[in-house]
C-alpha cells in the first residue's frame, strides 16, 4: 500500500513500533485482539486497528504539500480536511481559510475567488454543483483533490448499478459532507435517496410494499430525495451504497432488511433477487470496518473504561464510542487535555452534543484497566500524550520509556 509522507507531529514513536510489531506478526489481519501496555498499576489494551486511516494520510500528505509548494497563493479548503481539530487547527495556522462549514454555510463567497487561487477538495470529497462552480472561476479541482479513495469506491458502484437501472439508496447523515457529496454523485447517474437508519429505513419500505401512500413520502423524506424522484417507479429496483465511515454492521443490517423486502413482495429467491436487488456489499470502507472489528475485540478484554479520541463532529469516531458504551463506562475525549486530572474528565456526549465532566472516573483499586483506541482522523500523537497523562496519575508505573523499548 502506498505511503504518505505525514507530519512528524502527528506521529508517536510508541504508536508507531506497537502497529508495526503488530503487523508483522499478523500480515493478513486476523487477529482483532488488543495489545497490552502493563505499567504494573495501569494497564491499558488498545485496540488492533485504530487512527489514522489511507484516506486520512492521502488528505494531510496533499494538503501540507500544497501549502509548501505555493508560497505566496491564497489556499483555502472547501470545508473541513478531516473531522480532528489539531489538524484543522494546523491548517488554519499556515493560512489555509475554510471557504464553507461542515454543514455547508458559505463562509468565504466564492464570488471572492479568483482563478490563480488554490482549492483543496477534502477528504470527504464534495458535490458535482461545487466542482462546477470552482471549474466556471477558472480553478482546477483535480490537482487539489484530497477524496478519499474508498469513497470515490462508492461513487463509482453507484454509477455501476445505475446503470442498470437501479435507484441507489445511501445510508447515511443527511447533513454529512460526505453523504451530500455521494448523494451528489448518484443522484447525477440514477434516483437516490438518503436513508439515516434502520428505522427510517423501515419506513422506506412502507412506500414499496403499498403500506404508505406515496405522496406522504415527499414530506417524510424531504431534502433526502433527487430531483423528479418518482416513489411508485423509482423504488421497484434498488441497491443500497453507503457513508464510509456509518457502522458496518447498521449498513449491511440496511441492506438486509430491504433485500428481504424486495423478496417477499415480489416473490423472489436467491436465483432470482438480482432482477430487483443489487448486491452493493463492496462498499464497506476496509479501515471502517477493521477499526470497528477491532473494538469488539477489545470489548472481550475486561476492562474498569473505555476511553475513545478524537474529533467531536467525527462520524466514525462517534460509531466506536457507541460499541463501547454497550459494554462499560467510556469517555469521548479530543485530546489529553480533557483530563482535568486523576479525580475529573472532561468528555463528549455525542447524542445529546455536549461536553459534561464527570467525577471519580477512574476507580480506586489495586490494578486499573482501560481500554483505548481513536477515530480514524486522530494523530497517534495525541494518542500517545492521552496515555501520558493516565500514566502519571499511577506514581508507582513502570517508567513509560521503559516501556516503549519493549515494542522497539
Amino acid at each position: 500500500m502506498k505511503s504518505f509522507d505525514v507530519p512528524v507531529m502527528y506521529r508517536s514513536p510508541l504508536i508507531s513500533a506497537i502497529k508495526k510489531k503488530r503487523k508483522e506478526a499478523d500480515r493478513m489481519k486476523k487477529d482483532f485482539s488488543p495489545t497490552l501496555l502493563d505499567f504494573g498499576p495501569m494497564r491499558i489494551y488498545l485496540a488492533r486497528h485504530f487512527g489514522f486511516c489511507y484516506g486520512v494520510e492521502n488528505a494531510i500528505d496533499i494538503a501540507f504539500r500544497t501549502v509548501d509548494e505555493n508560497p505566496g497563493k491564497r489556499i483555502f479548503l472547501l470545508s473541513e480536511m478531516i473531522h480532528n481539530p489539531q489538524v484543522n487547527y494546523d491548517l488554519r495556522s499556515r493560512g489555509v481559510q475554510f471557504l464553507q462549514d461542515n454543514h455547508g454555510k458559505q463562509i468565504v463567497p466564492f464570488e471572492e475567488l479568483a482563478a490563480d487561487d488554490v482549492v483543496l477538495i477534502p477528504a470527504f470529497g464534495t458535490t458535482l454543483a461545487i466542482e462546477a462552480q470552482l471549474k466556471a472561476i477558472g480553478i482546477p479541482t483535480e490537482k487539489y483533490d484530497t477524496t478519499c479513495p474508498f469513497v470515490e469506491k462508492v461513487w463509482n458502484r453507484s454509477e455501476v448499478i445505475a446503470k442498470s437501472d437501479y435507484t441507489i439508496i445511501i445510508h447515511g447523515k443527511p447533513s454529512h459532507e460526505e453523504t451530500r457529496a455521494t448523494f451528489s454523485h448518484a443522484a447525477a447517474n440514477a434516483p437516490s435517496v438518503v436513508v439515516k437508519d434502520l428505522k427510517q429505513t423501515m419506513e422506506l419500505a412502507k412506500y414499496i410494499t403499498g403500506q404508505k401512500d406515496a405522496a406522504g413520502f415527499y414530506n417524510e423524506f424531504a431534502g433526502q430525495y433527487s430531483e423528479d424522484f418518482d416513489v411508485n417507479q423509482h423504488l421497484q429496483r434498488i441497491g443500497v451504497v453507503n457513508q464510509t465511515t456509518m457502522l458496518a454492521s447498521d449498513t449491511q443490517g440496511i441492506a438486509d432488511y430491504l433485500k428481504g423486502v424486495m423478496q417477499d413482495h415480489f416473490g423472489l429467491d436467491e436465483t432470482n433477487i438480482k432482477e430487483r436487488f443489487a448486491d452493493t456489499r463492496d462498499t464497506l470502507c476496509y479501515a471502517t470496518n477493521d477499526n470497528q472489528t477491532a473494538v469488539t475485540g477489545m470489548l472481550d478484554t475486561p476492562a474498569d473504561l473505555a476511553i475513545v479520541v478524537g474529533g467531536y463532529n467525527s462520524s466514525n469516531t462517534s460509531h466506536l464510542v457507541e460499541l463501547c458504551e454497550e459494554k462499560l463506562p467510556t469517555y469521548y475525549i479530543s485530546s489529553e487535555a480533557k483530563i482535568l486530572s486523576e479525580q475529573t474528565i472532561s468528555h463528549y456526549n455525542f447524542h445529546d452534543k455536549i461536553e459534561s465532566v464527570t467525577e471519580g472516573y477512574l476507580p480506586q483499586k489495586e490494578t486499573v484497566n482501560i481500554l483505548i483506541t481513536s477515530g480514524a482522523s486522530c494523530p497517534d500523537a495525541v494518542v500517545e500524550e492521552v496515555i501520558r497523562k493516565l500514566h502519571g496519575y499511577f506514581p508507582g508505573a513502570k517508567a513509560f520509556d521503559e516501556l516503549v523499548a519493549e515494542f522497539a
